[in-house]
C-alpha cells in the first residue's frame, strides 16, 4: 500500500511539473510576441534569460519519471502516464526554444521600424496560448475531446500563418528594401505555426495516455 501511495505521489508530482512548464512556455510565448510587437529588445532579453528554466523543468520531469519506472515497475496505464510526461515534457521544451527562437529575431529586426502592423501574428499567439493551456489540462484531466480539440485550433493557427506568409511575399515585390526584414518576420509566422504542431503533439499524447493509441492530428 506504502508502494503504491509512493508512486500515486510520484504521479501527482509530475502533473504539478507539467502544469508549471506548460505556465512558463505561455509566458514566454507572450512576452516573445510582446518584444516584437513593441519592438522591444529587453522584453526578448528575458525570453532568452528564462529559457534556462524550461530546460531544467524537462530534466527534472524525466528524472522523476525514470525514477518511477525504476522503483515501482509501472505496467498498463501507469506506464503510458510517464512515457505520455517524457513526451510532453518535450514538446514544452520544444516551444520554450520556438519562444526563445522569435526573442532572438526581435534582435535581428535591429529596432528598425516594421513594415507593417503586427496583427495576426498576436492572434496566432493567443491562440497558441491557449493551446498550450489546454493541451496540459487534457493531460492532467485526461481529457480526449479535448485532445482532440487541438487540431481543429491548429488548423486555425496554419490559415493565419498562411495569410502573414502571403502578404509578406506582396510587400517584398512591392519593395525589395523589405525583403530583410520580411524573411524575418516570415520565420516568426513560422516559429509560431510549429508551436501549434508540438501542442496537437502533446494531444496526441493524451489520447495515448487514455487509449493505448496514438492518432495523428498533425495530418
Amino acid at each position: 500500500m506504502t508502494l503504491r501511495k509512493d508512486f500515486d505521489q510520484g504521479l501527482e508530482q509530475l502533473n504539478k511539473w507539467l502544469v508549471e512548464m506548460g505556465e512558463m512556455v505561455e509566458v514566454a510565448v507572450e512576452k516573445a510576441i510582446n518584444s516584437l510587437k513593441e519592438n522591444n529588445p529587453e522584453l526578448a532579453d528575458e525570453v532568452i534569460a528564462d529559457d534556462v528554466h524550461v530546460n531544467d523543468m524537462e530534466e527534472k520531469i524525466l528524472e522523476l519519471g525514470l525514477k518511477l519506472i525504476a522503483t515501482q515497475q509501472p505496467v498498463a496505464k501507469d506506464l503510458r502516464r510517464i512515457i505520455a510526461a517524457f513526451r510532453i515534457a518535450n514538446d514544452l521544451e520544444r516551444m520554450g526554444d520556438l519562444a526563445l527562437d522569435i526573442a532572438k529575431a526581435v534582435h535581428r529586426l535591429q529596432g528598425e521600424p516594421l513594415i507593417k502592423p503586427i496583427i495576426d501574428i498576436p492572434r496566432m499567439g493567443e491562440i497558441i496560448r491557449n493551446m498550450t493551456y489546454e493541451a496540459i489540462q487534457a493531460y492532467v484531466n485526461e481529457n480526449v475531446d479535448l485532445a482532440y480539440k487541438m487540431a481543429k485550433d491548429d488548423d486555425q493557427v496554419d490559415a493565419l500563418y498562411g495569410q502573414i506568409t502571403r502578404e509578406l511575399v506582396l510587400l517584398m515585390m512591392e519593395n525589395p528594401r523589405n525583403i530583410a526584414q520580411a524573411q524575418i518576420l516570415s520565420f516568426v509566422g513560422r516559429y509560431i505555426e510549429r508551436f501549434g504542431d508540438h501542442a496537437t503533439n502533446i494531444g496526441e499524447s493524451v489520447v495515448y495516455l487514455v487509449t493505448g493509441k496514438r492518432p495523428d492530428l498533425n495530418a
